[in-house]
């Protein structure tokens, strides 16, 4: 268990490092904290551009319990521990977002990164526990063409945290465990989706995402480390700062 979550993490670091394509290149604006004077034609150089920092809310339902999507990429069979309880998490993600460049690219291809830090208060309305908070980072690249309001995105976080975890409660009252082996966990989150602008400032945007929360094996022998797999639709708001 403790390898398959090492290689987990190991491969959502790399997933991370080929999001942000590029970063250290110079930047063709004037002003690094500025959109280019020479944008051209196209609005959305006003909106992904160097420098450019915005608070984002986002928030959610994962309600659909899965088993670790990871697990055909590290030879495991695709399935989920017997009788694992089921999970519903309500997310609430307040974050500072980081443009690393302007808009580059071609094809489809076009687009622009931005990095995000921040914090997480989880709502667990179904499941041993009731909350999780964590602070958690990551990247998402933009996919922008010329003079769209929709722009698709793919993004990678991860983080760390601590939740109420139920399973020490449960082994002491003699009950089958199914909660979290201990408090302090790890977490990361795969996501996908489009986000529409509605000016250079104000921006909305909806997908899918999917989580896995772990304690990385830290609990056992003594507490089995039940890992927490879900996937549901998501909402963000982000304002230009």
């Amino acid at each position: 268990m403790r390898v398959r979550r090492f290689t987990a993490l190991v491969l959502a670091v790399a997933c991370l490092a080929l999001a942000a394509p590029s970063f250290g290149q110079d930047s063709k604006s004037k002003s690094p904290d500025a959109p280019p004077a020479d944008s051209g034609p196209d609005f959305n150089n006003q909106i992904y551009y160097r420098n450019k920092l915005e608070f984002s809310f986002d928030t959610g339902c994962l309600f659909y319990n899965t088993p670790l999507i990871l697990d055909p990429i590290m030879g495991a069979r695709f399935a989920r521990v017997p009788d694992s309880v089921n999970y519903t998490l309500v997310p609430l993600d307040f974050a500072l977002r980081w443009h690393l460049y302007d808009i580059r690219g071609r094809s489809f291809w076009r687009g622009n990164t931005d990095l995000a830090l921040g914090g997480s208060y989880i709502v667990i309305t179904q499941g041993p526990e009731s909350r999780y908070v964590a602070l958690i980072g990551g990247a998402r690249y933009n996919f922008v063409q010329p003079n769209w309001r929709i722009a698709p995105y793919l993004e990678l976080r991860g983080g760390l945290g601590l939740t109420n975890a139920k399973q020490p409660e449960e082994v002491a009252r003699g009950e089958v465990p199914v909660g979290q082996g201990q408090d302090f966990t790890f977490t990361f989150i795969m996501g996908t989706g489009i986000r529409y602008n509605f000016n250079s400032r104000y921006s909305m945007s909806i997908g899918v995402a999917f989580q896995h929360i772990s304690n990385g094996g830290l609990s056992t022998p003594k507490y089995y480390n039940h890992g927490i797999n879900v996937v549901g639709p998501t909402v963000g708001f982000n304002v230009a700062l």
